[in-house]
């Protein structure tokens, strides 16, 4: 927390004026993935740190609009961890789109020519796409961003390679299938099948051996690399005694981006069109090396938190608990896989509930069916096209519902600058994927406004993990107030909020959290003062309070 509590304490003498100074320090906030502030961003979209690398492997072709590459990069991201962009905005966590090699080639899926700027196009696991940087690049953003205090998640893809094109030679047909197309009409037509025509399929259920595909062989032989890689390939086997089957050569190029930089976790993609024990596997794997990467890296460890992965089952929702839902199975993706899932039903509760029946349910079913669980909010991303608010009319209402909910939020780039999701001449999701609005943030007012809203309440919520790990109680419902209690260890965290309060003197009843005496901090105004006989006045223009003890 920002306001560290110094307990002094004085011990005077009848002999001598000297006196001891005990210094009792307040126990350190911990960092918890349930309650964690994650800002998504499209790698290729948010920041260009490196313009001498947008353009390889001749991808010029002319593109649908938002559909080639925009020269975001690692570096962009980094350069703006060091300006404090993150931290301003309570950011504790950083989720990108995956950075792996993509296709060279461009694809016509029905929306103009695409290339794989947004990352879930494969050709290689193993090496990143010179668009979005080096290795170099990527060991400099995890070490920079631990030294803020920020965690980095990588995005996993086992569940296909990228499209085929000219460039692109499909792999074998013992690695993937192509067809039939998915119609998810039932659990094997939602898994055993491509997720649309021309994206192979890993077969992800064989355990059957197979050969590196050809053209990854002479790829790695040209670049001088392919000994090495057989050499880890064969210890990695024979280490897990895992089959050489498609989905644990994955496994294996995945969890080296762990044991190499350090991550921190996966948001996993497509999890729900694989077969849930693979994410068991995954799992285990992951957190084998991560303990590596810790026993090689003592000095690199941020905490004893364990490695993170959150997984995307699309459409679930927080109101299935562990089951999600096939229509003819139930899966539990949770237990001894992820840790928490994205929740794609918080829009349409932000929609259709009142803010205190959100935040009661999100708390009663994250403290008794997901206990020990959690699950990422949103309220726009890179791939619903129904946001809460696609015309960026309630910007304000997104920042206080979304990160004040119980559960860790997800700040999808943009957000916090009311970066416009409506735009001409697009088709499908590329709407919701232009370039960060950095322009807006500097020259409109507006822009910079939202912004200082949203940099408020982040930095609350990561000051104070009661706010999305914590158990809610409403106080009074007019005004509204509520507070939220966490504890874990010998840290305890109290926290009281209020919306929708009148302008100007606003008189608080806080006697059921703190006690008389008590010098209390709004963390939204700055305004700080005593309770005196249960209450705390706060005189000030806005009609929100953070309330924190200092």
């Amino acid at each position: 927390m920002k306001h560290l509590l110094i307990v002094i304490t004085f011990f005077v003498f009848f002999n001598c004026e000297d006196k001891k100074v005990i210094v009792q320090e307040k126990p350190k906030t911990p960092f918890v993935w349930e309650g964690a502030n994650v800002y998504f961003l499209l790698t290729d979209r948010f920041n260009n740190g490196d313009a001498t690398n947008d353009i390889n492997f001749e991808r010029s072709e002319k593109t649908g609009k938002l559909r080639g590459f925009e020269g975001g990069d690692i570096k962009g991201v980094t350069q703006k961890i060091v300006e404090g962009y993150f931290t301003d905005l309570g950011i504790n966590a950083i989720w990108m789109t995956p950075i792996v090699e993509q296709i060279h080639g461009g694809t016509d899926e029905g929306t103009g020519v695409s290339y794989g700027f947004h990352g879930y196009w494969t050709s290689d696991w193993t090496a990143l796409d010179p668009n979005f940087g080096t290795k170099q690049d990527l060991h400099d953003l995890v070490e920079t961003a631990h030294k803020y205090g920020i965690r980095i998640l990588l995005d996993g893809v086992i569940n296909h390679t990228g499209p085929v094109t000219e460039k692109d030679p499909i792999w074998p047909s013992d690695w993937v299938r192509t067809e039939p197309q998915c119609d998810y009409e039932s659990y094997e037509n939602t898994i055993t099948c491509t997720l649309v025509k021309n994206l192979p399929d890993i077969k992800t259920e064989s355990d059957e051996a197979v050969d590196l595909p050809p053209q990854i062989v002479e790829k790695w032989k040209n670049e001088g690399r392919y000994e090495q890689e057989i050499a880890e390939l064969n210890a990695f086997f024979e280490r897990t005694n895992h089959p050489r089957a498609p989905r644990f050569y994955i496994m294996k190029w995945l969890t080296d981006y762990i044991t190499e930089f350090g991550i921190d976790g996966y948001r996993v993609d497509t999890v729900k069109h694989v077969e849930e024990q693979v994410w068991q596997e995954f799992k285990k794997e992951c957190d084998y090396a991560f303990e590596e990467f810790k026993k090689s890296n003592p000095e690199k460890i941020l905490d004893n938190n364990n490695f993170y992965l959150v997984g995307e089952v699309y459409n679930y929702g927080i109101s299935a608990a562990k089951a999600f839902d096939f229509g003819d199975k139930k899966v539990n993706y949770f237990d001894k896989a992820f840790n928490g899932l994205i929740n794609f039903e918080m829009k349409w509760n932000a929609a259709q509930m009142s803010t205190e029946e959100t935040f009661k349910k999100y708390s009663d079913i994250l403290n008794s069916e997901l206990k020990g669980y959690s699950v990422l909010n949103y309220l726009s991303s890179h791939d619903d096209g129904q946001p809460f608010d696609a015309k960026r009319e309630k910007p304000y209402e997104t920042a206080t519902k979304l990160l004040l909910c119980p559960g860790a939020s997800q700040v999808y780039y943009g957000d916090e600058s009311a970066r416009i999701l409506i735009i001409e001449g697009t088709e499908g999701d590329a709407t919701l994927r232009s370039f960060m609005n950095w322009d807006a943030i500097i020259n409109e007012p507006k822009a910079s406004e939202v912004l200082k809203h949203w940099q408020k309440l982040g930095q609350f919520r990561a000051n104070h993990p009661a706010i999305g790990a914590g158990i809610h109680q409403m106080i009074t419902e007019s005004p509204y107030l509520f507070y939220r209690s966490f504890s874990k260890g010998d840290f305890n965290d109290l926290v009281v909020v209020g919306l929708d309060l009148p302008i100007g003197e606003k008189i608080i009843d806080v006697s059921k959290v703190f006690k008389n005496g008590d010098t209390i901090h709004d963390a939204y105004s700055g305004v700080s003062g005593k309770v005196v006989e249960g209450e705390f006045r706060v005189n000030s223009k806005f009609n929100i309070i953070l309330l924190e003890k200092i």
